[in-house]
């Protein structure tokens, strides 16, 4: 069945990879029940995830399903055992940070995304540094960066900062309250030759001080992508993305030129956007025009396109 299936989404999902020339995309994400994956390909590397449940097998058994589920996905995807990097993700309760660190083996990658360059790392974090569902809204934020001064916030690994600096931006700041992930955003500007220290700027501090002190009027673009959740030790307070998104929001247009533009996005499945408080012109969802052909039908995220 499992086997049936993953060949069934790997030929519909590849077929267009290779005709769109895209060499990171997702080609299974819990599609059956019985198999609960996230498999995804990194040029000739994959990621597989299995997602924590309660699965009632003892350890043994369930070493026994993982060793078989692995053996299929190698056949059918052709990758071999060594190319095959395994995560769990853990559905934990309670108001936890972005990202989890798994290991320290560190085996970095440069993959290739829209003629970019950047690195993953697919052993030691839960997350790769490259997030595969915002590959067409990069590619917005590149098409419009011309001569524009971008402002990137929660930044991870600074993929939407290459992109803007890829689209001639004249000025880009990336921001994020995690130094290991400022230093690799650092690092992806700098593979694809982007630094000159007076035009990219990299900011380590919590996102929300930050933007108490934002200049007003002075940025064209602003991304903006926060945790659901988050209780660093390193914030003042608890971010929650469904009560705080308004302030947030507006405090970003207060830093945005008139006509300028902000690009929100968020996990948060049940996420309502509340609108009537936002101070902006022109609110648009983008959800759909932003969700690649390897989401479709799976994307459990929102992104916007707000205009002061």
């Amino acid at each position: 069945m499992f086997s049936n299936r993953l060949a069934k989404v790997f030929r519909h999902t590849g077929k267009i990879a290779k005709k769109t020339g895209v060499t990171c995309y997702r080609i299974y994400d819990h599609d059956l029940p019985e198999f609960p994956f996230c498999i995804e390909f990194y040029e000739d590397n994959l990621y597989v995830a299995e997602y924590r449940r309660r699965h009632g097998m003892t350890e043994d058994e369930h070493d026994q399903w993982l060793e078989e589920s692995l053996k299929v996905i190698s056949e059918v995807l052709k990758v071999t055992g060594h190319k095959i990097f395994l995560k769990l993700r853990q559905r934990k309760p309670g108001r936890l940070g972005q990202y989890s660190k798994l290991d320290g083996i560190k085996q970095e990658f440069v993959v290739n995304e829209n003629g970019l360059k950047f690195i993953v790392n697919l052993s030691d974090y839960l997350d790769t540094g490259l997030f595969l569902d915002h590959r067409i809204t990069r590619e917005y934020v590149r098409k419009e960066a011309h001569n524009k001064k971008a402002l990137n916030l929660f930044a991870y690994t600074g993929s939407f900062s290459v992109y803007a600096a890829a689209g001639g931006a004249a000025e880009v700041v990336t921001v994020d309250l995690s130094k290991t992930y400022l230093d690799w955003a650092k690092r992806n500007m700098q593979l694809n030759h982007f630094s000159d220290d007076l035009k990219y700027t990299y900011i380590h501090t919590d996102v929300v001080r930050y933007l108490q002190t934002l200049q007003e009027e002075y940025f064209d673009i602003i991304i903006l992508d926060p945790p659901t959740f988050s209780n660093s030790k390193r914030m003042n307070d608890f971010l929650d993305i469904q009560r705080d998104h308004a302030v947030l929001i507006n405090a970003c247009l207060k830093g945005l030129k008139q006509g300028g533009i902000l690009y929100f996005s968020t996990n948060y499945r049940k996420f309502m956007l509340e609108k009537a408080k936002l101070h902006a012109s022109l609110v648009q969802e983008i959800t759909k025009a932003t969700t690649p052909f390897d989401f479709e039908g799976k994307l459990a995220r929102y992104c916007f396109k707000i205009t002061k």
